[in-house]
């Protein structure tokens, strides 16, 4: 499975909003300056992450975007989704000879289990990790 720019910068996005949940609407600048992100990309992924409903936009002297629902309850998955579309819906092109049908079935196998993997991982556990990786790249122990 291959990670594009919009899946990744994306899920970056969110998961800098898990880190900021329950304090309130975040500028996308704050967001894009902190992760180092180029914030008018930011601005364009935020349209399909507001459509998909897992971010919340309020316009205004306080507003900014924040996650529409708990981190607990966001999945990887639903993010990349909603900025890529459903992964791998890019099948193998049909062919009738048995390698190909083998081929076919390694990579619904094999993209079945990333999703799988993807579902498993929210933004909450995301969060979390990214704080302990920071922390541990601090030079404190966990």
């Amino acid at each position: 499975m291959k990670g594009s720019a919009k899946g990744r910068y994306g899920l970056q996005f969110m998961v800098d909003l898990a880190l900021q949940a329950g304090r309130g609407p975040v500028l996308v600048d704050t967001v894009a300056e902190r992760q180092a992100l180029p914030p008018k990309f930011l601005r364009v992924l935020l349209g399909s992450l507001k459509s998909a409903g897992l971010v919340k936009v309020q316009r205004g002297p306080s507003g900014g975007c924040e996650l529409a629902r708990h981190p607990s309850h966001i999945t990887a998955l639903e993010v990349l989704e909603a900025l890529e579309g459903r992964l791998g819906s890019a099948s193998l092109p049909p062919d009738a000879t048995h390698g190909a049908r083998a081929v076919r079935e390694l990579w619904t196998r094999s993209t079945e289990a990333a999703r799988d993997v993807l579902r498993g991982a929210t933004l909450a556990d995301l969060a979390a990790r990214q704080q302990a990786l920071e922390v541990d790249s601090q030079g404190y122990s966990i």
